[in-house]
């Protein structure tokens, strides 16, 4: 239902951050701001769009970067809640370097920063506050948790980008796909504007082994280490990390979009 006195609203020129306070508002209210402008919306049906097409969208972000997407993203208000979705080329970074693609999240009562980054000198910032009961000025946690699936593991932007170049013609869906080799991953990012740094065979292999041992060790994941898995190893290893990584859903096709490759075309 919409409260009467406090409509969906464009907020005022000159607001400034919401780090701190939002005007007086229904609890479970949404506040959302950017660089160019704002939005918010008392707990209802609705659906508040952000992203790059100021005439499309209800919060403008990124208005003259090419890489932030016409709709980069959605707030729907479901079960009493606010989730999120990116619905846009780049992923949405969440405090914890928790990165946002193709799944949902859920917005917590309190302030949360959401960071779209477009390149190691470009980024946009997002900042998203949900009233609450009784103390609505007050920053809260943001423990947002994944809506589906329940399993996907969490990586950083660029542990998700190493990632989907080694995975990419699983993803593309060969029919015999193999990992990518550390020479070629390197090659691919650094072609990508937003890989943030210059990447060689040497780091790929870094990044792409931190993340076998995190979750070999922590999460029990079985067939991620040599003692396991025998001699010659080959590509046995990385196979398997990425065939874990698409069980759980934890890369996706849309994860193709940060290397610039349309999950869509043929």
């Amino acid at each position: 239902m919409q409260y009467e006195g406090f409509p969906a609203q464009v907020l005022p020129s000159g607001t400034r951050s919401l780090v701190d306070k939002v005007p007086p508002a229904p609890p479970g209210t949404i506040f959302v701001l950017s660089e160019d402008g704002g939005y918010a919306v008392p707990p209802s049906t609705y659906t508040l769009l952000f992203g790059r097409d100021s005439d499309e969208v209800h919060v403008a972000v990124g208005v003259d970067d090419p890489y932030v997407s016409r709709r980069h993203g959605a707030f729907t208000y479901v079960g009493r809640e606010w989730w999120v979705r990116n619905t846009g080329s780049l992923p949405i970074e969440l405090p914890g370097s928790i990165l946002l693609t193709g799944h949902e999240r859920r917005i917590d009562t309190g302030f949360t920063p959401l960071m779209i980054r477009s390149s190691k000198h470009q980024s946009h910032l997002v900042e998203v506050r949900v009233t609450g009961g009784g103390r609505p000025d007050v920053a809260c946690g943001t423990g947002a948790t994944t809506k589906r699936p329940e399993d996907v593991y969490e990586l950083t932007l660029q542990q998700r980008m190493v990632l989907t170049a080694l995975a990419q013609r699983y993803l593309v869906q060969d029919r015999y796909p193999q990992p990518l080799t550390w020479r070629q991953v390197a090659t691919c990012l650094n072609h990508v504007p937003a890989s943030g740094k210059a990447w060689t065979p040497r780091s790929v292999e870094a990044r792409v082994g931190d993340v076998r041992k995190h979750l070999s060790q922590e999460k029990g994941v079985a067939g991620l280490t040599r003692e396991e898995v025998g001699e010659p190893v080959g590509n046995m290893l990385n196979h398997n990390l990425i065939i874990e990584l698409l069980r759980t859903t934890t890369l996706v096709a849309e994860d193709l979009r940060v290397l610039g490759v349309d999950p869509d075309d043929p």
